[in-house]
C-alpha cells in the first residue's frame, strides 16, 4: 500500500512538474505579447502614418503650385488650410504657356517610351534565349551580361559621347534612347532569365510537341506567364529613364532635352521662377507616381513571384 502510493506520488510529481512547465512555456512573453499587438489595428496605424509623412512632400508641392508666387514668398504652403483663396490654377496656365517646358515634357516621352518598350523587348527575348535555348557559350555569355551591372554609368559617358558625335546622333533624342537601352538591357536579361527559367519544362515541352516553334513559343506561353516580370521591368525602366538627368544633361542639347533638365535650366536662369518650377516639378513627378499606381499590383505579383516559387 505504502509502495503504491510512493510510487503514486513518484509518478504524479513529476507529472505536475511537467504540466507547470508546459503552462510556463504555453504562456507568451512580452515579446510574444508585442508582435501580436502589432498584427493587428496597430500596425495599420503606424503604416498609415509612415505613408501619410512620406507623401507629405508630394502633398506640400502640389500644394505650393497651386500658389501665387507672392504667397509662397511670404508663407508656408500650410496656410492654404487657413486661407483656402490663395489656391489658383494661374501657375499652370503659366506652364503650359512655357513653350520650353511642354516641349521638354514631349521630350521626355518620346525618351521614355522607346527606351522602356525596347528594353522589355529585348531583354524578354534574351532572357528567354538564355534560360531555355542551347547555343555555344551560353554560361560565359550570361556572365558577361551580369558582369556588365556592375559596370557605372559614369564611366560609359565620355566615349559613348565620342561614338555618339561620330555617328552623328550626339544631342539627338536618338543617342539618349540609345544609351538608356544599353544600361537598361543588362538587369532587364539577369531578371528575365531567372524568372523564364523557373517555367515548367514539361509545359514547354507539351508546346513543341504541339508544333510550336521558339517564337510561337515564346509569344503564346512565355510572355502570358511572364507578364509580372516583365511588368516589374517596365515599371522599373520607366521610372530611372523619366526622372534621369545626368545622361540627359550630357547627350541632349536644347532642342531635346527632357523635363529635367528644362527645370534645372530654369532654376540657372530664374531663380525666383516659383510659378513655374512648382507646377513643372509636381508634373514631373506626378506622372510616374500614376504609371507606378497603375500597375501596382502587376509590380508586386512580379516582385513576390519569385518567392512564391
Amino acid at each position: 500500500m505504502s509502495a503504491d502510493a510512493t510510487t503514486g506520488g513518484a509518478v504524479t510529481a513529476p507529472g505536475r512538474a511537467a504540466e507547470k512547465v508546459g503552462e510556463g512555456r504555453g504562456r507568451p512573453g512580452l515579446a510574444s505579447r508585442l508582435a501580436a499587438s502589432t498584427t493587428g489595428g496597430v500596425l495599420r496605424i503606424f503604416l498609415l502614418v509612415v505613408a501619410l509623412f512620406w507623401l507629405l512632400p508630394t502633398v506640400g508641392l502640389l500644394l505650393s503650385s497651386l500658389r501665387s508666387p507672392t504667397d509662397i514668398t511670404a508663407s508656408g504652403w500650410w496656410k492654404v488650410f487657413t486661407s483656402p483663396s490663395q489656391l489658383t490654377f494661374t501657375n499652370y496656365h503659366t506652364l503650359l504657356s512655357n513653350s520650353a517646358i511642354t516641349d521638354s515634357l514631349w521630350n521626355t516621352v518620346l525618351i521614355t517610351v522607346p527606351a522602356t518598350l525596347l528594353v522589355v523587348v529585348i531583354g524578354s527575348l534574351g532572357g528567354y534565349a538564355f534560360a531555355w535555348m542551347d547555343f555555344p557559350g551560353r554560361d560565359w555569355w550570361f556572365m558577361g551580361v551580369v558582369a556588365l551591372l556592375v559596370v557605372p554609368v559614369q564611366v560609359a559617358l565620355v566615349p559613348v559621347a565620342k561614338l555618339f558625335g561620330d555617328l552623328g546622333i550626339f544631342g539627338d533624342i536618338t543617342g539618349v534612347v540609345l544609351f538608356h537601352t544599353a544600361f537598361g538591357l543588362p538587369f532587364a536579361i539577369f531578371l528575365l532569365r531567372n524568372f523564364f527559367a523557373e517555367i515548367p519544362r514539361e509545359l514547354l515541352e507539351a508546346a513543341r510537341l504541339d508544333g510550336a516553334g521558339e517564337l510561337r513559343l515564346f509569344v503564346r506561353v512565355v510572355m502570358p506567364l511572364g507578364g509580372p516580370a516583365i511588368a516589374s521591368l517596365g515599371i522599373f525602366q520607366f521610372l530611372w529613364v523619366w526622372n534621369d538627368m545626368l545622361v540627359a544633361l550630357i547627350f541632349t542639347n536644347s532642342d531635346s532635352q527632357p523635363i529635367t533638365v528644362a527645370l534645372q535650366q530654369q532654376v540657372r536662369q530664374f531663380g525666383n521662377n516659383i510659378d513655374i518650377l512648382a507646377p513643372g516639378a509636381f508634373v514631373s513627378m506626378v506622372i510616374p507616381l500614376a504609371v507606378f499606381f497603375a500597375f501596382q499590383r502587376q509590380f508586386v505579383s512580379g516582385v513576390m513571384a519569385g518567392a512564391v516559387k
